[in-house]
């Protein structure tokens, strides 16, 4: 392929058109997909631009398509686990469906902030937006921010993405009921997000289901920070009267830092007290003991969105909440 030369115009539809021998609606109906086009003809139109180096420009395209093939990415706090890998899992599964991916960040739990990063991808055009991280405030914030594109979340509080993280923390419980556990805590996630929402009540309905409660609720902020500093009143309450002997934590990364803050308060797990984490995160395996921890099917739910915002009607549902058991639950 020859190269261009120093300040040559962009390549445009109607250069490809010329060189493939063929109409500029034949190249815009190629460009689009379009069923009815002879095989010979999609062939001499994708050979010529290869041979110009033609690009897709996707926002003149979308003057004719009333689409540019991109999907909007709203996240925030990128820096913990959970919306790093799933903004990492909607831009694989929009590659799969032949879509591009075009990401903001906001701070979620501004609304004007949230706002603001809706209007910059809906006046890119993107065909829908998928929220990432989603807090109460987002949600409400995109509410008031709709233009006429569809709106996803990813894990979602939709009533199904919402029941599996519900129904992971009921594994967690029942995986201790079953190990003996009767008197468990729990370490809840920030209460303005959906997904520590989710998962309480999916702890706490187990919980009810094996008439218990709750021994004892504490709350961090995801981070393997606030777990380590939620040991010291852990600490105290396991040496309380009737004490949980169990806890299930929101998030891999607090109970990281739960266990490592009991090990230097002189509190062994699992062998004084057990824990089981969410997320499965990659580095689970190798904690110190390493993690029990539920594990969600991440890419799926990415390719669930992708396909309600390209309006599947029968997306594929992700794969159910699956319980990993390793060294850091015992029985009692």
């Amino acid at each position: 392929m020859s190269e261009e030369a120093p300040g040559r115009l962009r390549v445009g539809v109607r250069d490809v058109a010329a060189a493939a021998g063929v109409s500029t609606q034949t190249v815009s109906r190629v460009l689009n997909d379009h069923p009815h086009i002879r095989p010979e003809t999609r062939d001499r139109v994708v050979a010529a631009m290869a041979e110009l180096g033609y690009r897709v420009n996707n926002a003149a395209r979308s003057l004719g398509t009333a689409t540019t093939r991109t999907i909007g990415v709203l996240a925030s706090d990128i820096d913990l686990f959970g919306p790093a890998a799933g903004i990492a899992a909607l831009e694989r599964a929009a590659r799969s469906a032949g879509r591009w991916t075009a990401t903001a960040y906001a701070d979620g739990v501004d609304a004007a902030s949230v706002a603001e990063a809706a209007e910059h991808l809906l006046a890119q055009g993107v065909d829908g937006i998928v929220l990432v991280a989603p807090h109460t405030t987002a949600i409400e914030a995109l509410d008031l921010a709709r233009s006429g594109v569809p709106i996803v979340s990813l894990p979602g509080d939709a009533s199904a993405p919402a029941q599996r993280q519900a129904e992971g923390a009921a594994l967690a419980v029942d995986h201790l009921v079953e190990l003996g556990h009767r008197r468990i805590g729990q370490v809840s996630g920030p209460s303005e997000w959906l997904e520590a929402i989710a998962r309480d009540r999916g702890a706490a309905d187990a919980l009810a289901r094996h008439d218990l409660t709750a021994a004892g609720r504490w709350a961090g902020d995801w981070s393997a920070g606030s777990g380590a500093a939620l040991a010291a009143p852990i600490a105290d309450a396991l040496r309380g009267t009737d004490p949980p002997t169990a806890f299930v934590v929101a998030n891999d990364q607090m109970a990281l830092g739960l266990i490592s803050g009991l090990d230097a308060l002189g509190v062994s797990v699992p062998r004084d007290v057990s824990v089981v984490g969410f997320d499965d995160h990659p580095d689970a395996a190798f904690y110190r003991p390493a993690l029990t921890t539920v594990r969600l099917d991440i890419a799926g739910e990415a390719r669930r969105c992708v396909a309600v915002l390209l309006g599947e009607p029968h997306p594929a549902a992700p794969e159910p909440p699956r319980l990993v058991v390793r060294a850091s639950t015992r029985s009692r």
